[in-house]
């Protein structure tokens, strides 16, 4: 299965890069001064290779070598490797015919070309018929430069023909002629309108790559000379035959016949009915033989020669728009991409259908657009296989929309209002970097797609990355641009100043129309969140450090949706200049001005509930479990999920928290007490419905905060709660009718109802697999169908988990033990520091639980003091750090402890919360290497509160206070182990 997803890719682009193995790289021409002048100043023939394979996506266009003589030709060939000669004459003469004797008497095979003066040949002349072995092409020299380039592709496409269609079932043109002069007046002009057409089916393709690459595919044009020669094309790619070009008059058995043309097309028709046939010729009566075919006709000497050919190419080889037709010819609507084709085909009459499905153009078209597979599958359907003709056309429509949705999957597509797919996944406006979060989350969805296979096992869990769409960085620095915003001027201002600086900008037109158009297709709520260049970083990861905002999207004014989309963007980029990230970027040494910006507007994952929108399960997924219980594995990953949007999760609030090996082991669930006591009781959904356009820095948009007794009603909650009954001090995971509701997901933990454990072992064990590192996975579930359903998992974002276990092997000894003040069996990092003079700490005495806002602000004015003085330093307390819940421990930001050193947790009675593993806060402090002790998960754990608090107290707050020690004590942290310890080298101890 992953080889046949790796060849589904490989078909859509990697395929593409096979294409045209072979390319012209060196010529050498043999003229006179005169003519290589004509050539490359009058003609500009370099300038027009190299826009041609420029064109082609061709990073070396063929160079051109010129020598005035046959001998300094030979003198060259044996030089160096060229890929065919020209030479000019001006006669088709035995002199011609000699050099081509010699040249290839030297390089045998090499390609010679004869350009000539002469127009009109004898018919006698064997050179004439070109079937001297010695001279391969004769064409005639009219002076204009493209001849050359025409004469570049046919022989690229007579060497490429062969592994094209093997790989790629590339299509052929079969071109019969065997005159010089009308061969050099039709090859070029059937080039340029091949090409254009080509480039117009491709402007629609996903991105700049897949247009550029999509060229290779264009149909290959084969020249024969003769009715064997091309009786023997046609037959070794008949498959592949898109259309035949056919001159009336051509050798046949040696003999010019004046009716060779007729006989190939007569034979070719009866041989396949759907090849669009073209009789030319120089006399306007063979029109009527063609019409007897049948074959269109175009008359060689007519004016609007190119015309005529591009209308060849429109009407009948399937370029330009599909035109749909009745069965008498009437045409009466078009489609212009595979969408409109999908949409419009629904509503056209059967009759118009089954006349294009009896001539093949669908399939035909499809190959103009590159669409080689569909069309391939397409192509074999008949009428007679279907029990009506109505089975027929909604068979077509599914090959179409499975197509569509398959070819963008793992690719990021350019956004173009006028051709944007609602089914599109992922698509980016501008052209300048995705930024971190984007990018790993693009980089997924295509890892997603490639290794479809792994999660074939679990049918009740769909897992897909949501329709997102990119603001590129570069919008970003256009934005500052218009609105003259440059950043040491909004170094020194607050927040709230910050975000009232940019609530007053303007967004350039183009990306203003952008977004408007994008608003017109997306009517789901909408995840506006950041993607900076530093952001998810492996180490100095900026996570969970800039605005992400939340909108309903559902006011009935287009405008106002609008506005507050540009509002949340808005807020998005001025977050960059916020204290927090100023503040992470002076500790990790970084510039300001090295980050920009790009945004992510991502399709929010959920259901509606009332005037609520909200996924069944939020959560985070990490490839390391640093407390791991009982027989858990730290390899083996942890999972953190909530009820809600993943704010509960992300902030570190109430949570559950399981290793996706061993879901039925819940530490922290042990008894009735503890299930009541570390359930979830409130949860994040938008609000639907508020008619607020503006997006306050605060708010999260739309985003409120419910109880779970108020949505007792919802589907989630009824299927992921159990029922606790009070007179029986039991839970219950059936509800009798009666009793208090609490959050277990039980259903899907214990019952076993989706097995979302496996499916996220799997997701880790891939992401770990593919980036090369631990990971971190966002996601979130829903339950579109009910509990009886599939389940839809989607992957939010990826970033690579701060996993700091340095060489150093730190041993820490018996006496140390003995000597140390703190002591932790859980501890995170890899150390041996001995410079820390500074401590910080909560009094337990004074600790109050519902004063930790307050606490936070004292240690912010303690942490300014040390780090104006640039002094680490050592930070002790209870509870979760950086939790948005305050009675879980104490919210600071990374800004009010941006200069700690290392943080030791310790537990207090009034304090009930699971160690900080899962939130940005947490993150951002192991991808520094900031040492992490979290205390009490150990018996043998200690924290000597009787020794601290004798030391030189340096500050105190009311609730804090700051010790300078005499001797700079110890950290240890073995690794290995995840031993901590502390201790202070002071003549006592």
């Amino acid at each position: 299965m992953a080889d046949t997803n790796g060849k589904r890719l490989s078909s859509r682009f990697k395929l593409f890069h096979e294409l045209m193995p072979t390319k012209v790289q060196h010529i050498l021409l043999i003229s006179t001064s005169y003519e290589a002048w004509i050539m490359e100043e009058d003609g500009r023939l370099s300038e027009q290779i190299v826009n041609e394979y420029r064109g082609l996506n061709l990073s070396r266009p063929p160079r051109l070598t010129w020598v005035s003589s046959l001998d300094e030709a030979i003198g060259r060939l044996v030089e160096r490797p060229f890929d065919f000669v020209v030479t000019f004459a001006q006669t088709v003469d035995d002199k011609a015919q000699q050099t081509g004797t010699a040249i290839k008497r030297v390089k045998p095979g090499i390609p010679v070309v004869l350009l000539t003066y002469q127009e009109t040949i004898a018919e006698s002349s064997l050179i004439g018929r070109q079937e001297v072995p010695d001279i391969d092409r004769i064409f005639f020299w009219t002076g204009q430069a493209d001849i050359l380039l025409a004469i570049i592709k046919c022989i690229e496409d007579e060497i490429n023909a062969v592994p094209d269609t093997t790989t790629a079932g590339v299509r052929v043109i079969l071109f019969v002629e065997d005159s010089p002069y009308y061969l050099s007046q039709f090859l070029p002009v059937l080039y340029k309108e091949l090409v254009v057409e080509t480039q117009t089916v491709i402007e629609d393709g996903l991105n700049e790559e897949h247009r550029l690459l999509s060229m290779r595919a264009r149909p290959k044009i084969l020249v024969a000379h003769s009715f064997e020669r091309a009786m023997e094309l046609y037959e070794q790619f008949k498959p592949f035959v898109l259309g035949v070009i056919s001159d009336v008059r051509f050798p046949k058995n040696g003999v010019l016949d004046g009716c060779a043309g007729i006989r190939l097309l007569r034979h070719i028709r009866q041989d396949r009915f759907d090849i669009p046939l073209l009789l030319t010729s120089s006399e306007p009566g063979n029109a009527r033989q063609a019409e007897a075919i049948p074959a269109c006709f175009v008359d060689k000497n007519a004016a609007a020669l190119n015309e005529k050919i591009r209308s060849f190419l429109t009407e009948h080889l399937g370029f330009g728009n599909f035109v749909f037709r009745m069965p008498d010819g009437t045409a009466f609507d078009q489609a212009t991409d595979l969408y409109s084709l999908e949409k419009k085909l629904a509503e056209i009459p059967i009759e118009s259908f089954l006349f294009h499905c009896r001539h093949n153009d669908f399939s035909r078209w499809f190959y103009t657009l590159a669409e080689v597979e569909l069309a391939s599958r397409v192509r074999p359907l008949r009428d007679s296989s279907f029990a009506t003709a109505e089975v027929h056309r909604r068979r077509l429509v599914q090959m179409i929309r499975a197509q569509r949705i398959e070819r963008q999957r793992g690719v990021i597509v350019n956004f173009d209002p006028d051709h944007y797919e609602p089914d599109i996944e992922f698509a980016k406006i501008g052209n300048g970097s995705l930024g971190g979060k984007a990018r790993g989350l693009a980089f997924f969805a295509a890892t997603l797609y490639r290794n479809a296979d792994l999660l074939a096992p679990y049918p009740l869990i769909e897992v897909f990355v949501p329709q997102t769409l990119i603001i590129t960085t570069d919008a970003f620095d256009a934005f500052l641009r218009l609105n003259g915003l440059q950043s040491p001027a909004l170094e020194d201002l607050t927040d709230e100043a910050i975000a009232e600086r940019f609530r007053l900008t303007r967004f350039p037109e183009t990306l203003r129309a952008q977004l408007a158009a994008f608003l017109d297709t997306a009517r789901k709520p909408l995840a506006v969140r950041s993607s900076s260049l530093l952001e998810d970083a492996r180490f100095k990861s900026y996570a969970g450090l800039y605005h992400t905002c939340m909108l309903a999207n559902d006011h009935p004014d287009p405008a106002v949706r609008l506005d507050q989309l540009l509002d949340a963007v808005r807020m998005v980029y001025a977050s960059t200049f916020f204290e927090a990230p100023r503040a992470f970027t002076r500790r990790v040494g970084n510039r300001i001005e090295q980050e920009r910006m790009a945004v992510i507007l991502q399709q929010v994952i959920g259901s509606r509930y009332g005037d609520t929108y909200y996924p069944a399960i939020s959560g985070l997924a990490q490839s390391l479990n640093y407390y791991p219980f009982a027989r858990m594995d730290s390899g083996e990953g942890v999972a953190s999920i909530a009820l809600g949007l993943g704010k509960t999760v992300m902030e570190g609030e109430k949570i559950l928290r399981f290793s996706p090996r061993y879901p039925e082991i819940l530490p922290q669930r042990a008894s009735v007490g503890d299930i009541l006591d570390n359930a979830q009781k409130h949860f994040y959904a938008l609000r639907l419905g508020r008619p607020e356009a503006l997006v306050d820095r605060h708010a999260g948009g739309a985003l409120c905060r419910l109880e779970i007794a108020e949505a007792q009603g919802d589907f989630p909650v009824q299927f992921l709660t159990s029922c606790y009954i009070p007179e029986e001090q039991r839970i219950r995971d059936q509800s009798p009718g009666y009793g208090i509701p609490v959050l277990t997901f039980a259903a899907i933990l214990k019952h076993r109802t989706h097995p979302l454990p496996p499916v996220i072992e799997a997701l880790l064990a891939l992401g770990r697999r593919e980036m090369g590192c631990p990971v971190e996975i966002e996601f979130a579930v829903d339950f579109p169908g009910g509990a009886a359903q599939p389940a839809r998992l989607a992957v939010l974002q990826i970033r690579p988990m701060s996993a700091r276990e340095d060489m150093l092997e730190v041993e820490i000894g018996a006496d140390e033990l003995q000597q140390a003040f703190c002591v932790c069996h859980q501890s995170l990092g890899n150390t041996d520091n001995r410079s820390f003079l500074d401590l910080v700490f909560i009094r337990p005495d004074t600790f109050d639980p519902a004063r930790t806002a307050e606490i936070a602000r004292e240690l912010a004015k303690i942490n300014s003091t040390l780090v104006r003085e640039e002094r680490k330093y050592i930070l002790i307390g209870p509870g979760r750090w950086g939790s948005a819940d305050p009675w879980l421990g104490i919210p600071v930001t990374w800004a009010d402890i941006a200069g700690v050193g290392a943080i030791i947790e310790t537990t207090h009675p009034q304090v009930h919360a699971d160690p900080s593993q899962g939130s940005h806060f947490f993150h951002n402090i192991t991808s520094l290497g900031i040492n992490y002790l979290s205390l009490g998960t150990h018996p043998a754990d200690r924290l000597d509160w009787q020794w601290l608090a004798a030391q030189p107290v340096l500050q105190e707050t009311a609730h804090a206070a700051h010790v300078r020690l005499a001797r700079p004590c110890t950290l240890k942290v073995d690794g290995r182990r995840r031993i901590g310890i502390v201790y202070a080298m002071t003549a006592d101890r």
